[in-house]
């Protein structure tokens, strides 16, 4: 591939975190040329995590990156969406934009639930103020998924005074995310918080008022929020040069370069090889858009290391701080450290007795050591692993 010209024009597509980092890192990294941040919302670039909290909580109407993008020279076209791509020329609603180098940041979309009508998700700024209008005291609140945004969901609704049910059709909270053992662990967290969960059962219909679930039973509901997952926002892709993967993410190399020319991806979108989790992943969480994002600016710039960072996310939950860094798929022994029943407690994933991954609860110092252990490919030494009272970083064996 040739290199570009250091004046040519880079348009980034996808205002998100990932996208704003880029052009952010672009600029400071020398970047003389022209950048073009292109974002469907029609808001200034803006940070999703509080969404889900402050926003609402009604703490802020807005999360907008604080970045002086006119003092950097980066031009912002919000409200354009991206509908095709050829050589040289991403193709928007709004016109033709040619470029000299492209990269791909369109993120996620969320997963809609079928035969769910009316109902709402939580993806967007507009998604979080319009709920926001209608979580008062006393509102009937059916929450369709128990992962992460429905926990947090719930856990404001409460807040709020409303009666919340959540519906999850997997067998305990977090499925698919956290191995069915750990979930039930979470169970009692709804409990607690005046939350009613009902899993094993799916969602047959979405009536005027009520849920109707696949066992025949009916939940009120005044509002109902469907958290079920999201896809890769690569749909508009299709037909040109950019390969995807079966589920729609954007296959990248190691340094985020996609199969076209001069186009590069970054994100909630891409599929990335990992060589310390030995296969490909696509990771759909804040700090992967934020490191990936710089990663792909680098990569633009002639720069930068090959992009495999443990991956690390957080959850702020019924009261709880739970943040998980690594990849416990593969892992062969797990270890506790503390019980589901003490206020703080934290899992460790280990192969061949190395740290591949950890689940913590109200534990940051396990998190910030673990993650370093992690990094290094640390062995453990599993009798002082699983004593709370020792700190991670010195039960390397």
């Amino acid at each position: 591939m040739a290199e570009l010209n250091i004046v040519d024009r880079v348009v980034v597509v996808g205002a998100g975190m990932a996208g704003a980092q880029c052009a952010l890192t672009l600029r400071q990294g020398g970047w003389q040329g022209r950048i073009t941040l292109v974002g469907e919302e029609p808001h200034l670039p803006y940070d999703r995590p509080p969404l889900s909290k402050d926003v609402l909580l009604g703490k802020s109407d807005t999360t907008a990156f604080d970045i002086d993008w006119h003092h950097l020279g980066i031009e912002l076209l919000p409200g354009r969406r991206a509908t095709g791509l050829e050589p040289g020329v991403l193709h928007t609603d709004a016109g033709e934009l040619p470029y000299g180098g492209l990269v791909i940041a369109t993120g996620a979309e969320a997963v809609a639930l079928p035969g769910a009508a009316g109902a709402q998700v939580l993806r967007t700024v507009d998604d979080a103020l319009a709920l926001r209008a209608r979580l008062v005291p006393s509102a009937r609140v059916a929450l369709v998924g128990a992962g992460w945004i429905g926990a947090e969901t719930a856990t404001v609704a409460r807040q709020l005074g409303c009666e919340v049910t959540v519906i999850e059709a997997g067998p305990t909270p977090l499925p698919g995310a956290l191995p069915a053992e750990l979930g039930a662990l979470m169970t009692d967290w709804y409990a607690a918080a005046g939350v009613e969960l009902r899993c094993g059962v799916g969602v047959a219909a979405v009536e005027p008022g009520a849920v109707l679930l696949a066992d025949g039973a009916r939940v009120p509901a005044d509002e109902v929020v469907v958290g079920i997952g999201a896809r890769p926002a690569t749909g508009w892709l299709a037909g040109s040069a950019v390969e995807l993967d079966a589920a729609g993410a954007i296959l990248v190399d190691e340094h985020l370069r996609t199969s076209a020319p001069d186009v590069w991806a970054a994100g909630d979108c891409v599929s990335y090889p990992s060589a310390r989790s030995g296969t490909r992943l696509t990771v759909q969480h804040w700090d992967h858009a934020l490191q990936s994002g710089r990663a792909a600016a680098a990569a633009v710039l002639g720069a930068g290391e090959p992009y495999d960072p443990v991956p690390y996310f957080w959850s702020e939950q019924f009261g709880r701080m739970v943040q998980y860094a690594g990849r416990h798929a593969g892992a062969e022994e797990l270890i506790r450290r503390g019980s589901a029943a003490d206020a703080s407690w934290t899992v460790l994933w280990l192969r061949e007795g190395r740290l591949v991954g950890l689940l913590t609860v109200d534990r940051p110092r396990d998190l910030n050591q673990g993650r370093r252990l992690i990094e290094r490919g640390a062995v453990l030494d599993r009798a002082l692993a699983a004593d709370p009272s020792v700190q991670l970083k010195a039960t390397v064996a």
